[in-house]
């Protein structure tokens, strides 16, 4: 691991690509951290003896640790939302110059520079190369629609076109300010931390910077954990078979508030015992590696929880064909009896088996 702190924009102009991983959350700042990136811009653009200031750490994952000058897409595990947030202001700084028809009043600021330092590789072609980031699958067509790349998507996030607006109405209201946040987007700073595969562990590294669990769910640790340590396209083939079917048959909603209480009834049912709700990370860990020693894989453990949701959102969220379970299912759900629901999993799994 090598660590480096490094102005922002050289950063992400020296980078040939960023990629988030399919295992990453998905794209989640709003208006809060939108204010604080912007009044940091702005404050150190029109303060004189601020020579730069430090927004955090990006983190990513190399096959060696040459830093950034080395020509493949880092994969970042850590920093996504400062990155995707910083591009979005970049893209709306770039359209403001644009629309507006200005010349480069900041050394490297205009619409041409932005878009091809900081937003593109113009000498590269298709999305997959051109995009300076690519975020992961749900996030990438509005991001890329935001930048210019075909239409916005049915499916569109807002959040990222909300923080597009909230930025291009910023740039706009405060005109009459547009070097002053210029200069305060060249004095962006962050630390870069390049983690070496083969040496470095980076599923611990990333815990350590996540282990309060405030800023990720369970359910996002859990992820991370099957998936974040396989290659790419094991990573991929594990998620879209199993991890993205079962996000789908959630529903996005569905999923935020329900996959946690589902991993503590799974657990419950797998190791017989109730973990405390904040521990179900940690109980999942230990669960993961008893039975890794007795010969389940990866694969077998990311089906056989793919297995379980389905039992989970048939008895919990209605999600089941047979109108007798159904009725049955809504009935104790009105009840109230969550504590039920290893049990319940349990003769589920019985049901489908056709033991019962």
């Amino acid at each position: 691991m090598r660590a480096s702190e490094i102005n922002l924009l050289q950063f992400i102009r020296r980078a040939p690509q960023f990629v988030i991983p399919i295992y990453q959350r998905h794209y989640s700042w709003g208006k809060v951290q939108w204010e604080q990136l912007w009044e940091d811009v702005l404050y150190a653009g029109q303060n004189e003896a601020i020579d730069t200031h430090f927004i955090g750490p990006i983190v990513y994952i190399a096959n060696n640790v040459a830093m950034v000058a080395r020509p493949e897409a880092l994969s970042v595990i850590d920093g996504q939302q400062r990155l995707a947030t910083s591009t979005l202001f970049i893209a709306a700084l770039a359209q403001y110059f644009k629309e507006h028809e200005l010349d480069e009043l900041v050394d490297g600021f205009s619409a041409r520079k932005l878009r091809n330092f900081y937003l593109v590789n113009p000498e590269e072609e298709g999305s997959d190369r051109y995009y300076k980031l690519i975020l992961s699958p749900d996030d990438k067509d509005t991001l890329l629609a935001l930048l210019g790349h075909g239409l916005m998507p049915q499916n569109a996030i807002s959040l990222l076109q909300n923080g597009f607006r909230f930025f291009k109405e910023k740039i706009q209201q405060h005109s009459e300010n547009l070097e002053s946040i210029c200069r305060g987007l060249a004095k962006l700073s962050i630390v870069e931390v390049a983690l070496d595969r083969a040496h470095d562990k980076p599923q611990l590294i990333f815990e350590s910077m996540n282990s309060t669990g405030l800023d990720l769910s369970q359910a996002d640790l859990i992820r991370n954990y099957i998936l974040m340590d396989l290659e790419q396209n094991e990573q991929k083939r594990i998620y879209k078979r199993y991890w993205r079917p079962m996000e789908e048959a959630f529903g996005s909603e569905a999923y935020v508030t329900h996959f946690d209480p589902f991993m503590r009834h799974y657990l419950t049912v797998k190791i017989g015992d109730i973990p405390n709700k904040g521990d179900v990370y940690t109980t999942f860990k230990r669960y993961v590696q008893n039975a890794h020693s007795e010969g389940l894989t990866i694969q077998d453990l990311a089906a056989d929880i793919h297995r379980y949701a389905t039992y989970y959102r048939a008895i919990a969220l209605g999600a089941v064909e047979d109108i007798n379970l159904k009725r049955a299912f809504n009935d104790l759900h009105k009840l109230n009896v969550g504590v039920a629901y290893p049990f319940l999993l349990k003769v589920y799994h019985d049901y489908e088996q056709k033991k019962c």
